[in-house]
């Protein structure tokens, strides 16, 4: 199999095209953020996320992240500690170590690597299974604990993490150490699952494995890994006892709507989008097209965050025998069920619905998915990690209140590190550290532009060597301007994404309008000769705009949100008048917010200001007749949904009350 590995590796730091895809992503490395908002957040991941992140995993008094593979390789003595899905979360560490190191060549984490590398690797069983919990209690107790012996263990979810990790691994540094350990536990994956029945597929908890084996399959070719990912899909829903929890009580072939556990889910269809890229298998397609309108028109926040509910049931429809209705958990709700204040919207869903649509992206090349994945990314998935980089949530309210008697599951507050759930810290370190690869993709026909942001490209097309450098103060100011540095002398098109909630964008070349149609949701295509020197202007104005849920939204019935180009806006406590509640505040329809330049904890951004109504407060009863006391006038300051929680415990909300004068 390693003699195999070696002839059919693709080339470091170059991504492959799938057979079956419109797009594909930019080599890793072709893109380095130069000024501005990510240039700020990768500068914040690689100096703050990454060393503080990798001090609390190699130090065993806090967390045993590192620690359980130096046991279970015999280099230290104890037992396993922390969840079961540790291992993934240090494997998604080194995957963002990585990312940073194809950009900065930084030695210091190129060596760091190696050195958790080799203890991975020592840890790997001969036959190739990998997870520290059995290979510990395997030492301690000679052989008797067996893999996939606790379906909830998270093995397959570890493994797949370790597979990605391995790919951008090898792509950053062209070093094969931690390849080599991944296409071992595939093999052993591959032969455990010939020999298994399909009840192992419940084994399939959080099943980042699909996106991991197709990653594998990209970088060695060898087609056993995408005939694995096919199979474990075939298999999912064909024993008796599968739950909505874990997407198998149906088969996938027969699920057209989101449900059960968001970042279960998410993965899911994102690996599932993977085997579509590779295969182009249309029934496939069918179903993450209607699940992915069912989640986007019913059951998605507004700042993309996804998972609604702590705990919740199966969907209505499945059966009104109550010995068929099912727990759920981080659950995807019933349609328009989008509570603010026990909203759970996991960090790692948010991520997950990043990953998915940016396969669809690929997939299809239609712009919509762009549109989510900046979505989730300007709003649920920044808002994940302070400011600073060194404090996380693990889920993402909508509302947040210090009033309420009662202590949510999650009772908020950033934290250093998640004692029992840590898996969101290195999941949006992996996150930050990646987003240049999202920002471009190419085929056949051109370059085109996803994400805006200041940065250099260096890229080769179909048509030759691209060189190309963008400036603009996105997403504070909607002005682009891209500057062509090198071109291929044959004709090939750029296209430039129109957001879904741009009007009126204007689109030049040298100075002069470009004379095409800007629709919103759309990539707008310039086809010509380029030349060195010649330059695009895109303009996309960004008022701020008040926004409306669907009716059937009972939480929202009444309100609106505040949207500036990409980004969603709160009310945080700190920001309206001393002795005022931020709920008590309602938005005029007329209302006209300012963007003004604010800071908070080293992060720059605009907030937006304005007047609005103060609200006569109640006096704490239940029930209560209505005031006749007119609306006071009152001054607020809006900030970044992504920016709350960085000045301490606060008041915080989405969705305002709006008034019609």
């Amino acid at each position: 199999m390693k003699a195999l590995i070696v002839l059919l590796l693709v080339s470091a730091s170059v991504r492959a095209q799938s057979p079956h895809a419109k797009l594909a992503g930019t080599g890793m490395g072709e893109v380095r953020w130069t000024t501005g908002f990510w240039a700020d957040r990768f500068g914040v991941c690689r100096d703050s996320m990454i060393p503080h992140l990798w001090r609390i995993y190699t130090d065993k008094h806090i967390s045993h992240a590192f620690n359980n593979f130096e046991i279970a390789a015999g280099l230290d003595t104890g037992s396993h500690a922390g969840p079961p899905f540790h291992d993934g979360d240090f494997y998604k560490l080194l995957e963002g170590m990585a990312a940073v190191y194809a950009v900065t060549h930084d030695p210091r984490l190129d060596s760091m690597m190696d050195r958790a590398i080799a203890v991975i690797a020592k840890s790997q069983r001969a036959d190739g299974y990998i997870h520290t919990p059995v290979v510990i209690e395997e030492r301690k107790r000679s052989g008797q604990a067996a893999a996939f012996e606790d379906r909830l263990n998270f093995e397959t979810y570890n493994m797949g993490h370790l597979m990605t990790a391995a790919c951008v691994h090898y792509r950053a540094t062209g070093k094969k150490t931690l390849l080599v350990v991944a296409t071992r536990a595939a093999d052993y994956l591959a032969a455990f699952y010939q020999r298994s029945t399909p009840q192992l597929a419940r084994n399939a908890i959080c099943p980042s494995h699909y996106m991991g084996i197709v990653e594998l399959y990209r970088t060695t070719k060898n087609p056993v890994y995408l005939q694995l990912a096919r199979n474990l899909i075939d298999i999912r829903g064909l024993v008796d006892n599968g739950t909505d929890d874990n997407q198998d009580r149906l088969p996938f072939r027969s699920q057209n709507v989101a449900m059960g556990h968001a970042v279960r889910a998410n993965y899911l269809y994102a690996g599932v989008a993977d085997v579509v890229a590779e295969t182009g298998d249309d029934s496939l397609r069918h179903c993450l097209d209607a699940i992915w309108d069912d989640v986007t028109q019913r059951k998605m926040y507004l700042t993309g965050g996804c998972g609604a509910l702590y705990d919740g049931v199966s969907p209505d429809a499945v059966s009104y025998n109550p010995a068929a209705i099912q727990e759920v958990h981080q659950a995807y709700g019933r349609d328009y069920q989008l509570p603010n204040t026990t909203a759970h919207n996991e960090t790692c869903a948010n991520i997950g619905n990043m990953l998915w649509n940016w396969r669809m992206l690929l997939v299809s090349g239609d712009a919509r998915y762009a549109d989510v994945l900046e979505q989730a990314l300007y709003n649920s998935v920044l808002s994940g990690v302070s400011l600073d980089g060194n404090r996380y949530f693990y889920t993402n309210p909508l509302r947040a209140s210090r009033a309420f008697p009662y202590t949510l599951r999650w009772a908020g507050g950033r934290e250093e590190y998640i004692s029992l759930s840590n898996c969101c810290p290195p999941n949006l370190v992996r996150t930050i550290a990646e987003v240049a690869d999202y920002a471009y993709c190419v085929n056949q026909k051109g370059l085109y532009v996803n994400l805006y942001g200041g940065n250099v490209l260096e890229t080769r097309l179909s048509q030759g060597q691209l060189q190309l450098e963008e400036e603009t103060e996105y997403p504070w100011d909607g002005k682009v301007v891209l500057k062509i540095k090198k071109a291929p002398e044959a004709t090939f098109s750029l296209f430039l994404r129109i957001p879904g909630w741009s009007h009126g964008a204007r689109l030049m070349v040298n100075g002069r309008p470009s004379g095409i149609a800007l629709t919103p949701g759309k990539y707008a295509e310039l086809n010509r000769g380029w030349k060195v020197g010649d330059v695009i202007t895109l303009d996309l104005p960004m008022p701020a705009v008040l926004v409306q849920a669907n009716p059937l939204v009972e939480e929202t019935k009444g309100q609106v949100a505040v949207r500036r180009g990409p980004v969603v806006y709160c009310l945080e406590s700190p920001d309206v008048g001393a002795g005022e509640s931020i709920f008590s505040v309602a938005m005029p329809a007329t209302v006209t917010l300012a963007p003004v330049p604010m800071a908070i904890g080293g992060g720059h951004f605009m907030a937006l200001e304005g007047r609005a109504k103060l609200l006569p407060a109640g006096d704490g009863k239940l029930y209560q007749e209505v005031s006749k006391e007119p609306a006071k006038d009152v001054t607020v300051r809006l900030i970044p949904y992504y920016a709350w929680a960085n000045r301490g415990a606060s008041d915080m909300t989405v969705w305002m009350d709006l008034l019609r004068e």
